[in-house]
């Protein structure tokens, strides 16, 4: 009987973790996704940092958390190896699968957007969005993990939102992903 009655705890446990984990974000940590060490760091000139950036992979979607691994780690060695940077690019990527996959993380300036980096997170949505938007919980992970890091100081509370395409001529982010960002709370149609 003891067992039974811990057996249905755990089932409802587990039940109740993975509403929760619906409703906000799970974070797949580097080493989850065996990112190389990069080859140096720097610190965000402002913390909490005042923009969000918002980016495209410009690569097939990826619906798996296999998958979005795999595709994570490509991003990496390219930006590594072929544009001979310290790391990958972002601080976040998000994919099809509704996590959140740390880059840089937090506090460490981006390669991104020069004329933001010291002072944003860049966070990278999985896909190509020119024509098609990304799938709602992709969407809904974007949304909950911007206002986690505003909840946490790691964003600031008056950031402004912007799309990758107002700091740099680029298609980036997309025009379906670019005007979803627009509807935001936080998007800003002239950010500083």
């Amino acid at each position: 009987m003891l067992f039974k009655s811990l057996l249905i705890f755990v089932v409802l446990g587990v039940c109740c973790l993975t509403q929760t984990k619906a409703v906000r974000y799970t974070v797949i940590w580097r080493e989850n996704w065996d990112a190389r060490w990069p080859k140096k760091t720097q610190n965000l000139d402002e913390n909490p940092p005042p923009f969000v950036v918002i980016h495209h992979s410009e690569t097939p979607e990826c619906n798996s958390t296999f998958a979005c691994k795999k595709r994570v780690k490509n991003i990496q060695e390219y930006h590594m190896d072929t544009k001979g940077w310290d790391d990958i690019g972002y601080n976040f990527l998000i994919g099809g699968d509704g996590f959140v996959y740390e880059g840089r993380s937090w506090r460490i300036r981006g390669a991104h957007l020069p004329k933001y980096n010291g002072r944003s997170i860049g966070i990278c949505m999985i896909g190509s969005f020119q024509n098609v938007t990304p799938p709602n919980l992709q969407m809904d992970a974007l949304k909950n993990f911007i206002q986690a890091g505003v909840e946490h100081n790691l964003i600031s509370l008056n950031y402004e939102l912007i799309g990758h395409r107002q700091g740099k001529a680029t298609d980036c982010p997309g025009d379906a992903l670019f005007n979803l960002i627009k509807e935001m709370p936080r998007w800003s149609s002239n950010p500083k």
